[in-house]
């Protein structure tokens, strides 16, 4: 048995700033490895220094260019013959009203947020499948936003992209047959410093329309990219949670990073839930004849007791024949 049979083997992307960064030294700090993805390994040298291979490989990785990715699965195997976590980080942002980003701009995001990870989950998958010792699996980390789960203004593609993956990841899991012991988690993460976001914002100039001061779309861009902005998350603390909730045996789908991203995604989640009962009658309005809301929920092994929807999936036994 090699001496690093037993450390857990990460693959992590967007590791030259930020959470990538301050996950990475975490993680070699604890004594792990880490397989670095980053556009400009060079970013690197200094880590690399402290941390000789193979406590850290750094690939060369463009999440949009599937040939690296591939290589990088390649490198993984081939070094180590196994992987266990797997955190797409790699990624940016952009602001600007929707009438004033280019289209050209707004897929170039998506192409980086969403199809990035997305690629680089599909090999992961696989990887943790048919390379890992059966059974032992592995852990998908998708790194969303309270973006993912909460639109703003001037974010909207962005949201588009974090939306994107968070559906994407939820459907991913659903796929996953338990034997396989693979399981991903989105983390939507609140504002944190340092993590280099305002270096790397794409910003648009405002069409005319939206120019005003008092406008929707202003308010918003000082409030959270002006200089007076506040952002309390700290990346350190990022790295750790993320550390901790990759060795739970069952990870929750979503966890949210940062009372502000816990606050916003709560109150959200409450919205939709006083509009849904609101609206009720309306929702219940459009069924078939002879598909009343007691006969669906009935279908779907679930009923309603004291405005609680009650799943009774779970206590469904089968009969004795």
């Amino acid at each position: 048995m090699s001496a690093t049979s037993e450390k857990r083997i990460w693959f992590i992307t967007g590791t030259s700033t930020g959470i990538g960064r301050a996950l990475t030294e975490s993680v070699l700090a604890a004594g792990e490895i880490v397989v670095a993805a980053a556009r400009n390994p060079a970013a690197l040298a200094e880590l690399q220094s402290r941390y000789p291979d193979p406590k850290l490989v750094v690939c060369q990785v463009d999440v949009t260019n599937v040939d690296q990715i591939t290589k990088a699965f390649e490198t993984i195997k081939e070094r180590f013959g196994r992987l266990d976590v797997v955190v797409n980080n790699a990624g940016y942002s952009m602001c600007g009203e929707i009438e004033g980003i280019p289209d050209d701009a707004a897929r170039r995001l998506l192409e980086v947020d969403f199809w990035g990870p997305v690629n680089i989950c599909k090999q992961a998958v696989k990887f943790f499948r048919e390379v890992n010792p059966s059974g032992r699996g592995g852990r998908i980390v998708n790194l969303s936003s309270i973006a993912g789960y909460m639109a703003n203004p001037c974010l909207a593609f962005y949201s588009a992209a974090k939306f994107a993956l968070e559906g994407f990841t939820q459907s991913l899991n659903q796929e996953m047959a338990p034997e396989w012991n693979i399981k991903a988690i989105i983390l939507e993460v609140g504002g944190v410093t340092e993590t280099g976001v305002v270096d790397n914002l794409v910003r648009f100039p405002s069409p005319p329309a939206y120019s005003d001061p008092s406008s929707p779309t202003q308010v918003f861009q000082e409030l959270a990219f002006g200089e007076n902005r506040v952002w309390i998350g700290r990346k350190d603390r990022v790295a750790k949670a993320i550390i901790r909730i990759v060795g739970e045996p069952e990870p929750p789908l979503r966890l949210q990073l940062g009372s502000d991203s816990w606050l916003l995604v709560n109150m959200t989640a409450k919205q939709t839930l006083e509009d849904s009962k609101k609206w009720e009658d309306l929702s219940h309005s459009t069924n078939a004849d002879g598909y009343d809301k007691q006969v669906v929920m009935k279908m779907f092994g679930m009923h309603a007791r004291h405005d609680i929807i009650v799943d009774l999936r779970n206590d469904i036994q089968p009969k004795n024949q």
